[in-house]
This record gives C-alpha cells, sequence and structure tokens, in this order.
C-alpha cells in the first residue's frame, strides 16, 4: 500500500519538492492550504487539496484523518515582519496545534522542518553542528525565535511520545521558490543588476532537491527525537556571486562594503516601509543577519540517513532559469 501522507506548506519552495518527492516514491499526496493560496507549484500534480489553517484544531483533525505520515514544511517565513506575534502565531502555536491534531489522529511519523536559523553559530566561522549551543535570546530577528521555538514544540512532542523527527535545511536553491525566499530575491537582485556591492558573509548552499530527498530519508531511517542539517557547501557571499557571474555572463560586484554601510540602507528602508504601510526592501534584521558567516556542517545527516550532496553549480543554474521563467528577472 502507498504511504498516506499530508504536507503542510506543499505550495512553497521546500514543500513543493517534498511533494514531489514523495509522488515519484509512490506516496499518495494530501496538502493542507489556506483558501488564498497560490497553487501554481502544484499545477498537474496528482495531490488532494484540504483548505485549513494552522490555527484551526478542527480543520488540522479534517486533514490528517487517514494519514500515515505529516510532513510539516509550512512556515511564515518573512524578515523584518511590521508585527512578529504572526510569526509565532503561525511558526509556534501552529506546530503546537499540528502535532497535538496528530497526536489524536494516531499519525505515524512526523518530519518536522525547522531551519539552520534555529541553531547556534561558532565564532570564527567555523561550521556549526546539531549540538551547537543556542539561546532564543541570541537568535536575530522575529523569525529565527519562532523557527527554534516551534522546534522546541516539535522535540517536546518527542518526549513525550510521538514520533517526531526534525531536519534543519540550510539554505536551498534552485526552482519553484515562487515568492522568491530572500536567497531567491538576492539571486533575482543579481540578475537585475541591483546589486553593485557585497559583504563579507557566508551561507551554506544546498540543491532544493536534495532537501526534499532528506525529508523522505528522515521519515524513513531519522531517530526519533533527532535534528538533521540538511545542507552541503560553505561559500562566502562573494564565491555566490562569482558563480552566478560564471552561469549568466553578468560581472559580479568588486566593492566590498563595511557592514555599517547596509546597516543604513536597511534602517532607512524600515523607516520608508513604517511610513508607506508596505514591506521593507532590505530588512534590518537580513543585514544583522550577515554580519556572521552562516555555516553548517551535514556530516550527521550524510552519514545517518544517506543524505545527497549534488553540486551547488545546477541547482543555481536552474534557479536562474526559473525567475528568467517567471519573469522575476530579465532573459538575456
Amino acid at each position: 500500500m502507498p504511504l498516506k501522507a499530508l504536507v503542510t506548506g506543499g505550495t512553497g519552495f521546500v514543500g513543493a519538492h517534498v511533494v514531489r518527492a514523495l509522488l515519484a516514491d509512490g506516496a499518495s499526496v494530501r496538502c493542507l492550504v489556506r483558501g488564498h493560496s497560490d497553487l501554481a507549484n502544484l499545477d498537474g500534480l496528482e495531490v488532494d487539496l484540504v483548505v485549513g489553517d494552522l490555527r484551526d484544531r478542527e480543520s488540522l483533525e479534517v486533514a490528517l484523518a487517514g494519514s500515515e505520515a505529516l510532513f510539516h514544511c509550512a512556515a511564515d517565513y518573512r524578515l523584518g515582519v511590521r508585527d512578529p506575534a504572526e510569526l509565532y502565531r503561525s511558526n509556534v502555536e501552529g506546530t503546537r496545534n499540528l502535532l497535538e491534531a496528530a497526536r489524536a489522529c494516531g499519525v505515524r511519523r512526523v518530519v518536522h522542518t525547522s531551519s539552520v536559523g534555529a541553531l547556534g553559530l561558532l565564532a570564527g566561522g567555523e561550521p556549526a553542528d546539531e549540538e551547537t549551543p543556542v539561546r532564543a535570546a541570541d537568535l536575530v530577528g522575529p523569525y529565527k525565535r519562532s523557527k527554534h521555538l516551534s522546534e522546541e514544540v516539535a522535540l517536546e512532542m518527542a518526549r513525550s511520545g510521538l514520533d517526531v523527527v526534525v531536519v534543519n535545511p540550510s539554505t536551498p536553491v534552485g526552482e519553484l521558490d515562487r515568492k522568491p525566499t530572500p536567497t531567491g530575491q538576492m539571486i533575482v537582485d543579481f540578475l537585475c543588476g541591483r546589486m553593485p556591492a557585497y559583504v563579507h558573509t557566508g551561507l551554506n548552499l544546498i540543491d532544493v532537491r536534495d532537501v526534499a530527498a532528506g525529508h523522505l530519508l528522515a521519515y524513513r531511517d531519522g531517530r526519533r527525537g533527532e535534528r538533521y542539517i540538511l545542507g552541503h557547501q560553505n561559500l562566502t557571499l562573494r564565491e555566490i556571486l562569482a558563480l552566478l557571474a560564471e552561469i549568466t555572463g553578468r560581472p559580479a560586484p568588486r566593492l566590498r562594503l563595511p557592514h555599517a554601510a547596509p546597516l543604513v540602507a536597511a534602517a532607512a528602508s524600515e523607516l520608508w516601509a513604517r511610513l508607506s504601510g508596505g514591506e521593507p526592501r532590505l530588512p534590518l534584521e537580513s543585514v544583522r543577519m550577515s554580519r556572521k558567516l552562516m555555516w553548517f556542517d551535514a556530516s550527521k545527516a550524510v552519514r545517518e540517513l544517506g543524505l545527497p550532496q549534488s553540486p551547488i553549480r545546477p541547482a543555481l543554474e536552474r534557479a536562474v532559469e526559473f525567475f528568467r521563467a517567471t519573469g522575476q528577472a530579465p532573459v538575456r
């Protein structure tokens, strides 16, 4: 019998790839969607759609009925949000509601999608791992803090008997980043010629298809109550921009700015957003994050789960093609 799985966040970047990986594996997939969700990432896929909300326990139990597996990929991923309480309601309380509903419905196993943003960092740019100490107060901004707290909810439920495995994707790149994510927006800005300079920072990149594969591997082989970093290659921002330059033929920026310069620009961006009622184009939260090298060690997931480590360049190429095909970036 095919695995019966519910996926939350299936319309999003990572979730849409998890849905595809499950379908390719022969699973029967149901997706929890909101009434106003953009369903473009699910076009043409044989999935059942159930309308519900993480803050509505009754709708969650309806969606989970008959499911053996739950892949919780949904999250409110916004930086510089005007009302941080919204993030906590969705990411923390929503996770608690969902996992309590999963317990009540007899779900066999849950894969909870957290983030490396919920983990600690090491001084000097040394790659951090699942055991690097962290406190919520040390994390930059409400998004990271909400992801850390939602992860704590998942681990607490695992300790109380629910079979939960936590995965912590690093920085996925590839196609279907429709919103886009902050990293996807960086690629779009590069393609549009809106990156005249860079700062010294670093990210751990991974092909989004490998992240999706990591979710299925965690379901099959992960240990209850354990965290697994789904990551691959640590690169500086300068190295990422150099790769994009090779792929696109556009010149990479040569000017390196001190971190104080984008801090001033971000403060101005947030002031304008408050005055205009919109979202800041350059959130102060993202600039503060860039002051550290966000490098991670995914060897635990490679060793215990067999996490794939596909080359990063093809994933960046697919991201570029997607942003051009969807009109978010010019075709050259």
